[in-house]
This record gives C-alpha cells, structure tokens and sequence, in this order.
C-alpha cells in the first residue's frame, strides 16, 4: 500500500469529526489519501454507483439513516469495498454488530489517532483482499468439482464429520455434518469403514480400497481413498477422504481413467502437504508430479513429466530399487527408506511407500509412490544413539576409575619413596624402581584419560586466547613433524577469546594433529585455522551438543587416508582404534571429546577415504582480558605439623604415612568417618590438616566433613577421592573444603597441597 493513493468514502454528518479525522489524515506521511466526505446515506449511495474506493469510513447514526440498517445498506450497495464503522463511546455494541454483519473494523470516536486510524484503514484493505483472494479459490474449488462424482469430506479423530462437499444421493450435507459413520449407515458398512479410517490415523499412511455402502436401503459401491488430515506440527488431526461411486461406471470407464486420474484428483486434493506424490509407468517415466515432489527435488512439474524416474532421481541403479520393484509388482504394495538426488545433486534420505495401480482386469498401469523427507530426522537420531552409546561407556568407565585410581596411589608414591629409603641401591635397582614410577604414572594418565571422556574434566579455567596455543603448537610441529607434511596455520587477529585450560586444550590439539600426522604416512599438507562464528536457532536445532550464541571455531584439517563411513560414528569410543598393536590405546579422540564437552563445547568431523579428515571444535567464546598463571614452587618439608589421614585402603594409608613422616610431618590415621570424627574430636587443638577420602564406609566423607566443621568452623580439610562425581565437587565446595586431591596423586602433589593449606 506505500507509495500508492487510497481512495476513501467518508460518511459522516459531523462537520468537527470530519475536519478531525482530514487533519489526522494530512498528520501520516507514509501514504497519500484522497478523501470524500459525504454527510447523508443517500449521497454516499450515489457516489457508489458511480466510483470505487478502496475504503469507506461509516456514521451508523446519520440524518437519513439509523443504526445497524445504515450499514446493512452501505454493505449491500458495495459488497467488495472494505467498511469501516464510527461509532460513539456508548455506541460499541452497535459496532461490534455491525463487524458480524460485514464491516472489516470500527474506531470510537474521540479515541482516534492518526496512527490507529492508517493501521485500520490499512488492516481493512487487507482483510477485504484476502477475503476475495478465499471466496474467488473456493469459488474456483466449487466449480472444479460441480459435476464431480467425487464425495469428498474431512473428519476428527473420533471420524466425526467436519466438513462435506458433493454428497452422496440420499443424504444431505446438514444431515452428515457432525455425525459418524455408524449414525448413517449400517452397522457392518460402517465398521468396515471406521477399521479403514482408524488405520489411517494409527499409521499416518494413506490408503484406498472398493468399499459396498448401503444408504437408504440401496447399495452401492465405492472407490474410497484415505489419507491423514495433519496440523502445522505435522500431528494427524483425522483423515480427509475422497469417495467415487464406481457401482454404475463401464469396464471401459475403469482402466486408465479410473486409476491415474483418480491418482492425480487425490493429489490435487493433498497438494498442501509436504509428501512428494509422483505416478510413473510400466516404462519408469513419469506421468504426474505433485507440488510436494516439486518442493522436495527441486524439479517442476513441467521438467519432470516424461523423464525416466531412475535418472532423475538416483546417482545409479541399486539393488535396493530392483528389491522394490520386485516386491511392488508382485505384492502390490512396497515401503522402506531410500537415498535420492534432488535437482543440485543433493543427498537426501527419504521414507518411501510404492503402491501398484491397476486396471479392471487386474493388469498393472503404473506405480504411485509417496516420499516424506527424514534426512534431518536420521541425523538427530544418529547423534542421539551415538550420544546414548557413548554415556554407556562413560558410565562403564567411571564405574572401574575410582578401584584403579585406589590401586594406583600406593605404587606411585611407593615408587617415589623406595629410592629414598634405599639411596646405596645398585644401578639395575634403581631402574627398575624408575620404570616402576613411569608405568605407575602411564597406568594414572590412561585412568584420567577415560575419565575426561566419561564425564569431562574441570582442569584450571582462565581466560585465554587460543591463537597462541596454535602458533606454538605449530612450531612445534614443524620441528618434530616429517619435513615431507607441510604445516601451516590461518588464524586472525581479532580472535575471540575462550575460558578453558591451557594445557587440556594445547592436548586437544595435538592429539588431533597426531593423527593427522599418521594419516599422512608419505606426505601431505596439515591446516590448523580458527575463526570467529555465531551459532544460529536452526544450526542448533539439527546439533544435539550445539546452543545458540558466540563460538571460537578451531578447524584441524589434513589431506591423508580419511576415515571410512561405517566407522565414523565410533572415532570416539575409548579404546577404539584403527592403529597397529602398540601404536595408539584409542583414547586420544575419547580425550579430546570429553575435554571439549567440559569446556562447554563441541566436536564435529567430516572425512572422505582418500581425500582427508576436517575436524572441527567449537568453544564457546567469552569476553575479558587474557590471564596468566605463575608456575607451581617446588615443594618443602613440614615442621612436625600432625596430619590425619582418613582412608579405607590400608595401602593408601601406609603409603601416605611413610611419605608424610619422611617429610617431617606426624600422622594419625582413620579408616572411616566415624573413626575420623573421634580422632579429631580427641586431638582437635595437635591436628593441623585432614586428609579425607570422600569415599568411605559406614559413615561417608560428605557427613564426616560437615560434622568436622559443627566442632571447629576453621578446621583445615583437603579432601581426596578416585572418582568425584561433578554433583558431588560441587558440594564438597559448598561444604567449605579447602582443597581437593584427586587419586592417584603424587608426594609432590600431596606435599605442595599441605604446603599451600598451611602457608
């Protein structure tokens, strides 16, 4: 409507409420108004008959004329022209019945703005159009199916009538609307349609059979097909069925006519819906092509009419097609999923059902065929399943780390204290115990390894940026890399930064370059990039890890071998490998997932055999400055401070004890929270530290530490567990610990922690 004059009608006996609304008018400069005021019915009557406007505003009170007839008259004088009601403060029921009558709005007088009265007369206009535009289509509907003998009708769920057209002999569209089958034709006739109908709506498939009814004591016989009725969400609201008499019609009437034009009225009919409806020959050309099939391919109708299907639609022949064309001229019917090519060569995966048309003596004519798009349906369901694979094994992983990280802490400390307490040891003595040490900590860094895949690790969180973790790492690379894998980084300088661990993240990026390296045996060229990237509403909808907002984007990508498509989805699995025995443990990808997880982002990976593998990690990004973070001190010895160390494992308490006192500390030791809450009870004012495992018998750490701290609010606890579930991290924060040791840790991990609470 901008740019373009409106024409508009005023009818109004007020010559103050005239000159308001022209100075209203001339105050809106977003349109040009031509307005004709009038103040008598009979004048405005007469300009009708002889101009068109595009809006009328009304008086319903006027000297020649009186309340809702006033309106009744305009109306009827200039039924296409949009009526707009004045009306007085007191005059709104009036009003309102004028708008059931017809009028397209009403403004009460003294009330109007110049805003209120464009966005009405705008709202007018627009109404009466599309109320044209609906009359004129169901004008065209009516028409269409005059002299159909198609009865053609909708019903809910409980298969109540709601809408009729075109009626059988011997019933009325008043005597259907609102009733169900068994309330107008017999009992068996009726149960036969509803099984029918109830199929529909259980299915959501689309069916047709021959049916005999009988209505008013006549039977007749009917070509009925059926298909669900569906909402916006897509959800079946009740069926829409189409029904042809067929009782009286000539074999000569019941071949082709009878099975693809029946086909093509059922599409017509079932043009609004998604599915893409296609009927092709015994020959595979295709002889109809509905809107849905055009929205879905690409192609329009006019393009795919006559086309060999196979060549319009599949990159080549499958076994999977001849199976169905099988199976569809043998049985008749045939359904399953297929991958086809839309018209730019796109892959999309598709729910296919085949139906064989045939004609009066039961020869095959052609083949329906009804698609629904799944491809984004199959993708969330694959990210689902590969999510609910990888929290079984998760849990199955953490449910062994706690037993492990037990075992482990006295051999690794015991390895530490062995050369100490035995310093005249004989060279072959002392390698063994340094071998000991090392597959004490490698069996510790596989155990953290599967426990950042099972439930991601916290680490230390600062606020970094991650263009210099990759330009470190890359001259890294370049010195240690074979010179025939050329290396290079893309990265610019207003990137966003993250908060995450430095260390997590730097090993995030060379286990991905790692492999990378490996996939490149000979030679090949290895990019490491990153970019700024916002995540929209729909990119998170089809990506289960994936939330709207800002991301820093790293993207590893190499040229080697690529990964094969059947062991995509298990890449990240711990202890999954495609490598030779002893060349990887199949947790580098498992870390790398469970890292990034933690950092609140996410992994994407896309490879070809044979033309390389691009991952893709996504952190959320943050604002801020970057922080950097001294080096840990050495650690130092105690002065004679006591030390309680609370734990069920006799190995971990002996081994903790003989590390402790070497170091100048004094010991108590406690198996359980209630020997720990008596302990300290009894040494309260000599106990410096508690050492408590949260994992304890009969009386757990959570309670022992919350009881500690009733008998001494200022009680030093660090606390210590082979497995801490984030609930319970958090708690134990809340409780006020100081400190938290995971297991295995080292003696110079123990010592700095005592060394930190004490200082």
């Amino acid at each position: 409507m901008a740019g373009k004059q409106i024409k508009i009608l005023l009818v109004e006996d007020n010559p103050g409420d005239v000159f308001l609304l022209q100075e209203l008018l001339k105050e809106v400069t977003t349109v040009v108004v031509d307005l004709m005021p009038v103040e008598r019915l009979n004048e405005a009557l007469n300009y009708l008959t002889n101009e068109i406007f595009d809006v009328i505003l009304l008086d319903l009170v006027l000297p020649d004329s009186q309340g809702l007839e006033t309106f009744v008259i305009a109306h009827h004088q200039a039924k296409a022209t949009p009526i707009i009601v004045l009306t007085g403060i007191d005059d709104e029921t009036l009003a309102i019945s004028a708008m059931q009558q017809g009028a397209q709005d009403y403004l009460v007088k003294g009330q109007v703005t110049g805003d209120l009265l464009v966005r009405s007369i705008r709202y007018a206009i627009e109404r009466q159009r599309a109320d044209d535009a609906l009359r004129h289509s169901e004008e065209r509907f009516r028409v269409a199916l005059k002299n159909s003998p198609i009865f053609v009708y909708n019903q809910d769920r409980e298969l109540r009538y709601t809408w009729v057209y075109n009626p059988p002999d011997g019933l009325t569209v008043e005597e259907i609307l609102g009733k169900q089958d068994l309330d107008l034709i017999p009992v068996e006739d009726a149960q036969r349609l509803i099984a029918i109908k109830h199929g529909v709506l259980n299915t959501g498939r689309g069916t047709r059979e021959e049916v005999s009814i009988t209505i008013r004591d006549t039977t007749r016989y009917y070509d009925l097909t059926v298909e669900p009725l569906r909402n916006e969400s897509q959800e079946v609201v009740g069926v829409t069925c189409a029904s042809i008499d067929i009782s009286e019609r000539e074999a000569a009437l019941r071949d082709r006519k009878l099975a693809e034009e029946k086909i093509r009225e059922q599409a017509a009919l079932l043009d609004v819906t998604t599915d893409a409806i296609c009927v092709r020959d015994l020959n595979n050309q295709i002889t109809f092509w509905n809107k849905g099939a055009e929205t879905l391919y690409g192609w329009q109708a006019t393009e795919a009419w006559g086309k060999n299907a196979s060549k319009l639609l599949y990159d080549e022949p499958s076994p999977e097609i001849e199976a169905a064309l099988l199976q569809v001229i043998s049985k008749g019917k045939w359904q399953g999923e297929l991958t086809k090519l839309t018209k730019t060569d796109k892959e999309i995966l598709v729910a296919s059902r085949w139906s064989l048309v045939c004609d009066e003596q039961g020869k095959p004519k052609s083949i329906l065929t009804v698609d629904t798009d799944i491809t984004e349906k199959k993708h969330l369901e694959a990210q689902l399943f590969r999510a609910q694979r990888l929290e079984s094994i998760g849990t199955l992983a953490s449910g062994i780390a706690h037993d492990l990280n037990n075992i482990l802490t006295p051999i690794l400390v015991g390895a530490q204290l062995l050369p100490l307490k035995f310093p005249d040891a004989d060279e072959r003595t002392r390698h063994l115990l340094e071998i000991l040490e090392i597959n004490a900590r490698r069996g510790a860094d596989l155990v953290k390894q599967v426990l950042s895949f099972a439930r991601g690790v916290e680490g230390k969180r600062i606020t970094l940026q991650i263009k210099h973790l990759i330009l470190e790492l890359a001259k890294i690379l370049k010195e240690t890399f074979p010179k025939s894998i050329e290396i290079s980084t893309d990265v610019p300088q207003d990137l966003w930064m993250v908060s995450g661990d430095s260390t997590q993240l730097h090993q995030v990026l060379m286990n991905l370059c790692v492999n990378a390296r490996d996939a490149m045996a000979n030679s090949g060229s290895l990019n490491i990039s990153a970019e700024n990237v916002l995540i929209d509403e729909n990119y998170a909808r089809i990506n289960l890890e994936a939330k709207e907002g800002s991301y820093t984007l790293i993207t590893v990508c190499d040229t080697g071998v690529g990964i094969p498509k059947e062991i995509l989805d298990r890449i990240f699995e711990p202890f999954f490998t495609t490598k030779d025995v002893g060349q990887g443990t199949g947790l580098g990808l498992s870390t790398v997932l469970g890292i990034i997880k933690s950092h609140g982002g996410f992994v994407n990976v896309d490879s070809e055999p044979g033309s390389g593998t691009t991952f893709k990690v996504y952190l959320p990004a943050v604002g801020g400055m970057e922080i950097f973070t001294p080096e840990e001190l050495p650690p130092q010895t105690g002065h004679g401070e006591l030390i309680l160390v609370v734990d069920d494992e006799i190995a971990i308490q002996e081994i903790t004890r003989t590390s402790l006192e070497a170091h100048n500390y004094k010991i108590l030791v406690a198996s359980d929270g209630i020997e720990a809450i008596a302990q300290y009870a009894q040494n309260m004012d000599k106990i410096s530290v508690v050492l408590m495992d949260i994992m304890l018998p009969s009386l757990d750490g959570l309670t022992a530490i919350r009881t500690l701290r009733k008998i001494n609010p200022q009680v030093r606890i660090i606390a210590s567990s082979g497995l801490m579930p984030d609930n319970k991290l958090s708690a134990v924060a809340a409780i006020g610990v100081n400190m938290f040791l995971p297991k295995p840790y080292t003696v110079n991990e123990l010592l700095l922690s005592l060394q930190k609470i004490l200082s």
